[in-house]
């Protein structure tokens, strides 16, 4: 223990040993994130999320702006289960990852948890692909998935 580091008040101690046992006696019985079955949203078959910009085929500078448009549903932050609604995520030179998974979060897959429907986005000079992908309060992709075609943009 460092200098300046107090410990709990002792009506706290025990409060805090009760909560440790008790976590201790679920760890056992918990279930790991992968092996839970993730209930998945419904989307309405009509509902479509597509590029206002950039369009296929365009040149684009090194920063842009991507800006998304959603037909027949509506958008929500992340963490708001709303029915009808979800949240975009921005993939980029990549693939969707599985229907029944949470949307991965690094560099090729940009959530827009706030609720979002533009982003900017800086890509090195050459060719690249982007889709669009909606995500229900838990980032995992609706059932059935709404997702936009796959685009090919040129950084200049």
């Amino acid at each position: 223990m460092t200098a300046g580091t107090r410990l709990p008040a002792p009506r706290h101690r025990a409060k805090i040993t009760t909560l440790l046992l008790l976590l201790a006696a679920l760890a056992p019985t918990a279930v790991p994130v992968s092996a839970q079955t993730i209930q998945r949203q419904p989307a309405p078959r009509n509902a479509i999320v597509y590029f206002h910009y950039p369009l296929d085929g365009l040149r684009v500078p090194e920063r842009f702006t991507v800006r998304i448009g959603l037909k027949e549903m509506g958008v929500a932050p992340a963490g708001v289960d709303k029915p009808g609604t979800g949240h975009h995520h921005l993939l980029i030179d990549t693939d969707p990852g599985p229907p029944d998974q949470p949307i991965p979060s690094d560099y090729n897959n940009i959530h827009l948890g706030n609720g979002q429907t533009e982003v900017v986005v800086t890509l090195p000079k050459g060719t690249h692909t982007l889709q669009l992908l909606l995500g229900d309060h838990t980032h995992t992709p609706h059932r059935p998935p709404v997702m936009s075609q796959k685009i090919t943009v040129y950084v200049r």
